[in-house]
């Protein structure tokens, strides 16, 4: 196999990388915003039985 084969193999498999790693980082930095929905009932009804 060429040597000129090898490195541009190599270098698209870098830049996916690169590409995958950027993508994460966006991801962790600013993650989607996430629409919170109340529960029903919890966290306002208490239940207490002795």
């Amino acid at each position: 196999m060429e040597i000129n084969t090898i490195m541009s193999s190599q270098i698209i498999e870098l830049q996916q990388t690169v590409q995958m790693t950027v993508a994460a980082v966006d991801l962790l930095e600013d993650p989607p915003q996430q629409q919170v929905t109340a529960h029903p009932y919890k966290g306002s009804v208490i239940d207490i039985s002795i």
